[in-house]
């Protein structure tokens, strides 16, 4: 199933010289987990804040949305360069695999819930995308138990989440307005989540089947 997370490859070889400094550096892939789910938390905050009384010590709700796709690139590449930390520089532990499980999943909350307070978008569909990105993680990691192997069936994983809303802040911050196009939109999204599900289970039952 097509999905960004296909592009992993070329992601992390744009990534590696800057994995190999951190190394040198002993920045563990644990630090950097922390640091992704803090940019996530800081930015999600700041996007709640916009949406209530003006602030003038705060920015506005379309300059939070239109930095985005910036806060969401970088929390990518920190999930990437974690990983690569752990995997290409033996730094692999229990702890970092919870962390980075249970981190990929608050950050989604921390990132597209406050979507819901904002004027003129559906909170009820917002709300279903949160839930079922939690489900749909959950199920990626039940492959651990299943058939031993971490699933990433899309074709709306992390990846593909992070896009759709980026370029729905992106949208948003530059002044088009929310309207029936983002109802159509999170729809389809919740769409391709149930899909997403669907397949990871089928891809966990079928590596069981092949082994009788």
């Amino acid at each position: 199933m097509i999905s960004i997370y296909q592009a992993k490859s070329a992601f992390q070889n744009l990534l590696r010289p800057l994995v190999t400094q951190l190394a040198t550096w002993q920045i563990s892939p644990n630090q950097v987990t922390g640091a992704a789910i803090f940019l996530s938390g800081v930015t999600g905050l700041v996007l709640v804040q916009s949406t209530q009384l003006a602030n003038p010590f705060l920015p506005t709700t379309q300059l939070v949305l239109c930095s985005l796709p910036i806060a969401l690139l970088v929390r990518m590449g920190l999930n990437a360069i974690d990983g690569m930390l752990a995997r290409e520089h033996n730094q692999k532990s229990a702890l970092g695999c919870i962390l980075n499980e249970m981190g990929d999943v608050i950050s989604d909350v921390f990132l597209y819930l406050p979507f819901a307070l904002i004027a003129g978008i559906s909170a009820p569909l917002i709300v279903g995308i949160v839930i079922l990105a939690i489900a749909s993680e959950m199920v990626g990691v039940l492959g651990y138990e299943i058939d031993h192997k971490r699933h990433y069936e899309g074709p709306m994983g992390k990846s593909d989440r992070a896009f759709v809303f980026g370029l729905i802040g992106l949208l948003l911050g530059l002044g088009v307005a929310p309207s029936q196009w983002l109802n159509i939109l999170l729809i389809g999204v919740i769409f391709l989540q149930i899909w997403t599900i669907i397949n990871r289970t089928q891809g966990m039952l079928q590596e069981v089947e092949s082994w009788k």
